[in-house]
């Protein structure tokens, strides 16, 4: 994959290509979010919106604040989500400053290190109500190799072990659960007591 180059003409494409399954895990990761009450739902790396749109389908009455580095991914996703509020942010700087029930990220916080990750979970459930749940949908190390099937680019992509990150999620203090698993890709539900 491009580094950090997707653009957002071919976002979808490259995606499908790219990335086996790329269509389930988005469906699991919208499945994922459904049996709670979602008022207001963050979103880590919005890209073009194939997330949002699915997880908006699930929760029409939800307000949706979004995040991404890359104005042009956010410009397309302005087109697709016309009620949300779109903000051009990185995963590292602070999130938005209000409480959120539900937060979902697919295919990007495994650009980030071991640390920053760690870091982020810890943001995550400081951001979420009581109850309330993120939904963490990405690329991770398999225990078996046979089965890594996502193309990586060293330097780029920092994808973790799954046990490593349910570790780390339960360390900020959050109850994860993996919703769906196959090969190297996992959903993961992880709820704020």
């Amino acid at each position: 994959m491009e580094q950090c180059h997707f653009t957002p003409d071919h976002y979808l494409e490259s995606m499908l290509e790219e990335i086996p399954n790329y269509e389930r895990l988005e469906d699991e990761t919208a499945r994922a979010t459904a049996g709670i009450e979602a008022r207001e739902i963050l979103e880590l790396g919005t890209g073009t919106g194939e997330t949002a749109r699915r997880v908006l389908a699930l929760h029409p009455q939800a307000r949706l604040t979004g995040i991404d580095e890359s104005p042009p991914m956010l410009e397309r996703a302005r087109a697709l989500l016309p009620a949300a509020s779109l903000v051009v942010a990185r995963l590292q700087d602070p999130l938005p400053p209000y409480p959120f029930d539900l937060v979902v990220s697919a295919l990007v916080i495994h650009h980030l290190t071991p640390a920053e990750k760690r870091d982020l979970f810890a943001r995550v459930a400081a951001a979420l109500c009581p109850g309330g749940r993120f939904v963490l949908a990405d690329v991770v190390v398999p225990e078996d190799p046979a089965d890594v099937v996502t193309p990586i680019e060293e330097g780029y992509d920092l994808p973790d072990r799954l046990d490593d990150q349910l570790a780390w999620l339960r360390d900020a203090g959050l109850a994860p659960e993996v919703h769906w698993s196959f090969r190297d890709l996992a959903v993961v539900a992880a709820t704020r007591p």
